[in-house]
């Protein structure tokens, strides 16, 4: 008789363990195509010419679809078959990943700006004369019907269907947490469920950890690889003309995806509770777990048992269970903190290659590379960590949050050294330096002009950096002043520059080569300095996440844990994921020097930015928000305590009441009604 009840046991394990092994395949692939996103937005901002506001709408169209859903599904999805709502949204996901990469075979040839024609056709030892290259006015404004014929022709609105491919991919990952996280509570011991989310996250991050690799290696390939003779290329994957094979990844994530849906469809509705041996009668509402009896309100406990309902009978109690949940202040509290930490991680996460590549000169593809390859597995070990801890220590609510504030207040004082530490701009004459090297920022245009090429009719909106002898970057060969030039291809030179004869400490060899000039040296030490203190702070960051989640779940009711953690995720989302990356990159735009020049004439991408203040603006920006963190996570800390407090009285109340009882007189059972009462009241927030 002993061995029957094992039965189903070792079945109801073997299931749930699928199940988590299937949610950790379908975080790793969704978290793996998300981080593909982010590490392509330069080179999205690249091949379209769009500058970085309207990067950051395509960016947060991955929001813009959550929100159209998430409440939706997070509602009703938990009343119907969790698993195969969440195999439905990894298939919508892959269809957005497919929708994404559409544009590149609809569009012609990428053509990159540029100052001459740098063609293999004239293989002459001297064959153009840069300074008279010019001539044919390229600044006058072209013709608004050539413009619109160009810009047709070029495929130009092509960013609508990246656009419209990303809300795709945020609808369809909207089932995967809310229903996948709350189907793993419902159905795992309470003591297994942190560490279960722990290894979920864990496996997630390795995503993002591949997905940025992913993005570092294609960065490097050129975007019409197989289409065009890549020995007429002129640039290279450090020059911020370069556009990498961005479609290709979304290609691979989409078909990634689209594997880790096929588990679900498989899974049943509802599993025994994880160790209980007769579950049958137990339905998809189980009781609530011991601690979540101890921490949460008596008053709050209490419903009815399961029954079928109506869709009308759904919607009808929708209103009702969202006051209840909102009434919840810790649950209030909480949802505010995520929302400014998101706010503070999205804009960080969408522009830190950006960010790397301005200010410590590193290109896109080794930003990107060292994101994965070092924050992000310091990311998975926090995690990791944090959720050992609450294991290992058996922490309550009160300890969870603890640890939360604790980890939060350790990485913004980390973060706040970190915007200190930068390199100096890199020399561009008439944008950081004058022509003779003295340190003069300029945002306008008319400084590039100087004695030394003012004879030259140079363009003023071409980005064909050259680099000089002298260790200056010029604009442009023409507006560098060179008379001549020899080679062709990337091995261009070009010879008697005016304009490096004019720095304060003259050159002696007046020629320069295609490309902008490496920074010095110190700053390859600093930018070490600030990876260092990066990683370290990612990981302290992560250590909170776990506990931070368990507070969450730990304060919210049974039969509202779906509708919290979909309307958390709905409202930190929609304002915390839509908004930063559109301000942060406007006001990063604020900072840019000199703009790029489309096809067709119109602004382009930013070429270069003052990297002072794009520091000062966004690690400002970061730093700030993570500070009202601190504060808000500090208010948190004080409510859960309140609550322990009110409760452990409650209790206190409950057993003098019991003592009380078993002495058997009508007075004392008046006495257990009046305390009741009055802790009631107490216990509700």
């Amino acid at each position: 008789m002993s061995v029957e009840p094992k039965k189903p046991r070792e079945a109801c394990c073997s299931k749930l363990k699928l199940f988590l092994a299937s949610m950790a395949f379908a975080y790793f692939a969704k978290a793996f195509g998300g981080a593909y996103m982010k590490s392509s937005i330069t080179q999205i901002e690249r091949r379209f010419g769009i500058p970085s506001s309207l990067i950051g709408v395509i960016d947060g169209s991955f929001e813009m679809g959550n929100l159209l859903v998430i409440a939706f599904v997070s509602y009703f999805g938990a009343k119907l078959h969790r698993p195969r709502l969440i195999g439905i949204g990894c298939v919508v996901m892959a269809a957005g990943c497919y929708l994404i990469a559409l544009p590149h075979f609809f569009q012609g040839a990428y053509k990159y700006e540029t100052s001459m024609s740098h063609t293999s056709a004239i293989n002459n030892s001297e064959s153009t004369l840069p300074c008279h290259g010019n001539l044919t006015n390229a600044d006058e404004t072209p013709d608004l019907d050539a413009i619109t014929a160009c810009e047709k022709a070029a495929g130009s609105s092509m960013w609508i269907y990246v656009f419209l491919g990303n809300m795709l991919r945020g609808i369809g990952e909207t089932p995967v947490m809310p229903l996948g996280v709350s189907y793993l509570d419902d159905f795992s011991r309470e003591e297994n469920t942190a560490f279960y989310l722990a290894c979920i996250h864990t496996v997630g991050i390795l995503g993002p950890m591949f997905g940025f690799m992913l993005g570092s290696f294609l960065a490097k390939i050129y975007v019409d690889v197989g289409f065009v003779d890549l020995d007429s290329i002129t640039i290279n994957h450090k020059d911020s003309r370069w556009v990498g094979a961005w479609w290709l990844g979304f290609i691979v994530t989409g078909t990634l995806i689209l594997l880790s849906s096929i588990p679900f469809w498989f899974l049943p509705k509802s599993l025994p509770k994880q160790g209980q041996e007769e579950s049958q009668s137990k339905g998809t509402e189980l009781a609530t777990v011991a601690e979540q009896e101890n921490f949460l309100p008596e008053d709050n406990q209490d419903h009815e048992k399961e029954k079928p309902v109506t869709f009308q009978e759904l919607a009808k109690d929708f209103i009702p269970s969202l006051k209840r949940l909102f009434k919840n202040s810790i649950y209030s509290m909480m949802i505010l903190t995520y929302l400014v930490v998101v706010n503070g991680f999205i804009g960080m996460i969408t522009f830190k290659p950006k960010f790397l590549e301005q200010i410590y000169g590193q290109s896109a593809s080794k930003a990107i590379f060292l994101i994965g390859i070092l924050n992000l597995p310091a990311v998975a070990l926090g995690i990791i960590t944090g959720g050992f801890v609450l294991k290992r220590f058996k922490l309550g609510a009160i300890g969870a949050a603890r640890v939360a504030v604790a980890a939060s207040v350790g990485s913004f004082c980390l973060l706040f050294v970190q915007a200190f530490i930068h390199c100096d701009n890199t020399e561009v004459a008439g944008l950081t330096v004058s022509y003779q090297g003295v340190p003069e920022v300029s945002y306008n245009p008319q400084t590039l002009l100087s004695q030394c090429n003012m004879g030259c009719s140079c363009s003023l909106k071409h980005w064909d950096p050259v680099c000089g002898h002298s260790g200056m970057t010029y604009a442009s060969p023409c507006l560098a002043g060179c008379q001549t030039s020899t080679g062709t291809g990337k091995e261009m030179m070009f010879h008697n520059c005016t304009c490096i004869g004019e720095m304060m400490t003259p050159a002696t060899n007046m020629s320069a080569v295609l490309g902008q000039c490496p920074r010095k040296n110190d700053c390859d030490h600093i930018f070490k300095i600030y990876m260092a203190l990066s990683v370290l702070g990612s990981f302290i960051s992560a250590c909170g996440g776990t506990p931070g989640y368990i507070v969450l779940l730990r304060s919210i009711q049974q039969d509202l844990k779906s509708l919290a953690l979909g309307m958390q995720i709905l409202i930190v989302r929609t304002l915390g994921g839509i908004p930063p990356p559109i301000y942060f990159g406007a006001l990063i735009d604020r900072t840019c020097l000199k703009w790029g020049t489309k096809q067709c004439g119109g602004r382009g991408a930013c070429r270069i930015y003052d990297a002072h203040a794009f520091r000062m603006t966004f690690m400002g920006l970061i730093t700030g928000l993570y500070f009202v963190a601190n504060i808000l996570w500090g208010g948190v800390y004080v409510k859960v305590v309140q609550r322990q407090k009110k409760l452990a009285l409650r209790n206190q109340a409950k057993e003098n009441g019991l003592e009380g009882n078993s002495q058997g007189n009508g007075h004392a059972n008046i006495n257990i009604a009046t305390n009741k009462d009055d802790t009631d009241k107490e216990s509700t927030i």
